[in-house]
């Protein structure tokens, strides 16, 4: 197996295998190394998911907003103008067939302001980049084919 000396990242005749900050050190100092490198990684994937819930639990909460605001909306129009309009229409038809009509009305108005709120809560992915670099984490420590990690 040859190891090339030149290349991106092989300046200067920069081999792997024999680099010498590597080569003059303990086994024990270079696992303290491999265990602070670690260390810092899990710190950052940590802040990364900090970053992303803050931005996904404002998405959440926009949601969580136009589901509320349909739920009082709806109840609020479903009682006052559910009664002047089966009122209104009262003086024209039989109460009953008002009320139905009525009814029809605001289930349509209901479904819309759901189908708002929905296609809002749909917009929240979760914690996609910090999932997606914590799978990367294994696969990084697995020796290559060479036994040199990645």
């Amino acid at each position: 197996m040859t190891v090339p000396t030149q290349g991106p990242g092989l300046a200067n005749g920069y081999r792997p295998d024999s680099a010498p900050e590597v080569t003059r050190q303990s086994l024990g100092d270079l696992m303290r190394h491999v265990t602070e490198d670690l260390s810092t990684l899990m710190r950052q994937e940590i802040e990364l998911a900090k970053a992303e819930l803050r931005q996904e639990g404002s998405k959440a909460g926009r949601a969580a907003g136009f589901f509320g605001g349909a739920g009082f909306g709806g109840y609020m129009v479903l009682l006052f103008l559910s009664l002047a309009l089966w009122g209104g229409l009262s003086n024209v038809m039989d109460s009953g067939w008002a009320a139905l009509i009525v009814a029809v009305v605001w289930v349509v108005v209901a479904a819309v302001l759901y189908a708002k709120g929905k296609s809002q809560a749909a917009r929240v992915r979760g914690l996609t980049k910090t999932t997606e670099t914590m799978h990367r984490i294994p696969e990084a420590l697995k020796p290559d084919r060479e036994g040199v990690t990645r």
